[in-house]
């Protein structure tokens, strides 16, 4: 990866984080597997259905992201509808099968959505099931968008596949200049799921960065996806004389190794990745010391003053009665770009949808995003600071 171009301090400043035909209105019916969802609207023009798939992790282990991913989608597609679809009147069917978060239940689903002619596939959520659907896809040049698929090696299998959020190891690369430059720390450690592709994918391109930087990595401490006492690897830490320490994980262990880190003296400044977005709601208010000053980056700040990004926030509030996360806005931001792609090819023939979306030149949510000739997105990296359980734009990245 290219050395970014400048990491923009703005501290306190906001920052970006950022159309189912039927006469029912803003109805959502669900099954065990499958949720559809019609727009709050319909249209008065007479333009056949067009089935768009989803992916999601509406159960298990990792519901929470993609119960949150559905939801964007869901409201950017009501608002397409509601404002006349696509074609020239057609209404979106967005159809979302549960995969549990395991990559055979994805494929499964898959092909199940393939089979009721879906013509694009917005999914999957995380890493393992997203790269497991996306070799389908490419092998029946299905147009595909995931809006968190984070491993690098998503949109490797064809040209048919594409992102919306950054890269892992493009959050590890940032999070190792951040230290480096703006923190100016010359010894760090990591603590990571050595088991998990996204945790071990940004510490490895944080490490990789960090040395080619002059830093020295001091403690590099490994765990598994059961484990759940981190003291005697935090020890270490404690005793390395690290200045920072990146824990790339999803919320819910950060806030658990968070906990412990402070309980056994670590006083090295915490940073991770995306995963950390949400980490204030596994901590009650009396805990949110063990995160405080904390730096992780994200797709997008909800102190933004940008009023694209206030009125999706309101929206979002009042459909869903709770803050977006990144994993909300990105979902939106995907189902927006597929939309416009399906209007620019005009029709649902898939590869002219394809090279729609590879024209993508996008203003979301989550920031103004292109694509390179990998389907990955060219786009602005927020840096976010933990104060007082609150998400604080401490600047931002350029690409």
């Amino acid at each position: 990866m290219k050395k970014f171009l400048a990491i923009c301090m703005a501290a306190m400043m906001a920052f970006g984080a950022v159309g189912c035909s039927s006469s029912t209105e803003g109805t959502t019916e669900t099954t065990e597997t499958t949720e559809t969802t019609e727009g709050e609207e319909t249209s008065e023009a007479t333009g056949e259905e067009i089935l768009i798939g989803g992916l999601a992790p509406l159960t298990g282990s990792v519901a929470v992201y993609g119960t949150t991913a559905t939801n964007g989608a869901k409201l950017a597609f009501a608002e397409i509808n509601a404002n006349g679809g696509i074609l020239g009147g057609s209404q979106i069917k967005y159809e979302v099968l549960d995969e549990k978060g395991d990559a055979t239940e994805a494929v499964n689903a898959y092909n199940k959505l393939s089979s009721m002619d879906m013509v694009a596939l917005l999914g999957d959520i995380t890493s393992k099931p997203t790269a497991a659907v996306a070799e389908m896809a490419a092998s029946e040049n299905m147009p595909m968008i995931t809006p968190t698929g984070t491993a690098a090696d998503i949109t490797t299998y064809g040209p048919n596949v594409f992102r919306v959020c950054f890269l892992d190891p493009t959050q590890g690369k940032t999070m190792a200049t951040f230290a480096s430059e703006t923190l100016g720390a010359t010894k760090v450690a990591v603590i990571h799921n050595t088991s998990d592709d996204y945790s071990d994918g940004i510490a490895n391109a944080f490490k990789e960065e960090a040395a080619a930087l002059g830093m020295e990595v001091v403690a590099d401490e490994g765990y598994g996806n059961d484990d759940v006492d981190f003291r005697a690897q935090l020890t270490t830490i404690a005793q390395s004389g690290a200045e920072v320490l990146l824990i790339p994980d999803y919320y819910g262990k950060i806030a658990l190794i968070a906990s412990q880190a402070k309980e056994v003296g670590v006083t090295a400044t915490l940073m991770g990745g995306d995963g950390w977005d949400g980490v204030a709601t596994a901590l009650d208010e009396s805990s949110y010391d063990v995160v405080e000053g904390a730096f992780f980056c994200n797709h997008y700040s909800t102190m933004s003053e940008d009023e694209k990004v206030q009125n999706f926030i309101a929206s979002y509030k009042e459909t869903y009665n709770e803050e977006p996360s990144a994993f909300a806005a990105l979902a939106y931001d995907a189902a927006y770009i597929l939309a416009n792609a399906i209007d620019a090819a005009g029709s649902t023939d898939k590869q002219a949808i394809i090279d729609a979306i590879a024209a993508t030149d996008y203003d979301g949510i989550t920031g103004h995003m292109t694509f390179d000739e990998n389907g990955d997105p060219v786009k602005t990296i927020s840096i976010i600071q933990m104060q007082n359980g609150a998400y604080s734009l401490y600047g931002t990245v350029e690409p």
